[in-house]
């Protein structure tokens, strides 16, 4: 099964030996930050670092001066974690390895931006924002997300790239001292979380029969129970029960309709941009309600926009399914090779053949720079074996 890599531009840059060490793994491909949110990232063998701490959501390359003169939103520069082109340096050595690079372009996640323009971020039905969320019915936001998806994706050298948070994201966001577990909320009421009532949004449940202020405050009322500790049972059948059928149908109708929109304008533009033969996968979840950096769609039509997608398998590849069924485009099955991330690179050999009956065509490993020296070593022996 053809095998990529996840890495970050830092854990190359500046060490002469991070490029043949990522070939020897076994793998065939990398794929290369090239746009990406704030992070804080362990180098465990780098020759001048340990840590490096990227303090907001930046593109790692110098971008289009022309494309974004006088635009309302455009992308953060990243500062001394990625100076320069630091992609493209990175890439560089990547290929000189003799590895395929595929651009990994992060999108609707940023907490600058929803620092800097709190109007452009998700607001719940209680009247807060979600700084991490763009929300992605906003035009000024939508046209943000296209370019930066075809500027990012297509950087010099790529093959392809992997789109990650292209739709909705909500409530659920690695935070920072996250405190936020201590009401089990389950999917619907992350659902119910994740709603958004901005202005554009407002607007959308207009345009499908509801009144926003109705519908924030029907929210408000199906959240009650879940404030006392009662957790909602099951997914989109609790969300229906809480809200009504027919009100729980129309908000979907809107917020899939938005996401799919939003998707298949990125995938052309990036496609307009790109040379032939690039590959554009998707990070997705076969749940289109679902919120996140994996974005919730329908599998039919997201393989027929898209070359492919990356499913998160790691605790299991039961989302693999539904992609599978559709039989055709790449179902790439992503799988934590990192111990203290709660990867299992010991049992990758077996996780990979469990993946490929499951329907997987290719693997992603996450992540080549985060893993340990006997991390790195399992997954040696494992691609090997297979």
């Amino acid at each position: 099964m053809k095998t990529s890599a996840f890495v970050y531009p830092w854990d190359v840059v500046g060490d002469p030996d991070a490029a043949r060490r990522i070939a020897d793994l076994g793998v065939q491909q990398v794929t290369l930050a090239a746009a990406y949110h704030s992070t804080r990232a362990l180098t465990p063998r780098h020759p001048h670092h340990r840590i490096v701490t990227a303090e907001h959501a930046a593109v790692l390359y110098p971008a289009d001066e022309q494309r974004w003169k006088g635009r309302e939103l455009a992308p953060y520069a990243a500062g001394d974690w990625a100076p320069g082109d630091a992609f493209g340096e990175a890439a560089d050595a990547l290929a000189a390895a003799g590895l395929d690079v595929h651009t990994w372009v992060v999108l609707a996640h940023n907490s600058r931006l929803g620092a800097d323009r709190p109007d452009t971020s998700v607001v719940n039905a209680y009247g807060d924002r979600y700084p991490w969320a763009p929300c992605i019915a906003q035009p000024a936001t939508r046209a943000y997300l296209v370019d930066l998806a075809a500027e990012a994706a297509t950087r010099p050298g790529a093959r392809g790239t992997e789109l990650e948070s292209l739709g909705w994201y909500g409530l659920a966001h690695l935070h920072a001292h996250d405190k936020t577990a201590g009401v089990g909320l389950g999917d619907a009421g992350q659902y119910l979380m994740s709603l958004c009532f901005c202005p554009s949004c407002r607007d959308g449940y207009g345009r499908h029969g509801l009144d926003a202020d109705a519908l924030a405050q029907s929210v408000r009322t199906a959240l009650e129970p879940v404030w006392r500790g009662e957790t909602p049972d099951g997914g989109w059948d609790a969300v229906e029960k809480l809200l009504g059928a027919e009100t729980a149908t129309a908000t979907r109708a809107f917020r899939d309709a938005t996401a799919r929109s939003l998707q298949e304008t990125a995938v052309a533009a990036v496609r307009d941009t790109a040379p032939d033969g690039f590959q554009v996968l998707l990070h997705a979840d076969p749940v289109s309600y679902h919120c996140g950096a994996n974005a919730g769609v329908d599998p039919a039509h997201i393989l027929a926009v898209a070359d492919g997608v990356v499913v998160p398998c790691t605790g299991g590849a039961g989302l693999l399914g539904p992609f599978a069924a559709q039989g055709r485009g790449v179902v790439a099955a992503n799988l934590t090779v990192v111990r203290g991330m709660g990867g299992s690179p010991g049992t990758l050999a077996a996780d990979a053949r469990a993946a490929r009956e499951l329907g997987a065509t290719e693997l992603r490993l996450y992540h080549a720079g985060l893993a340990s020296d006997a991390d790195l070593d399992a997954v040696t022996e494992a691609l090997a074996e297979l």
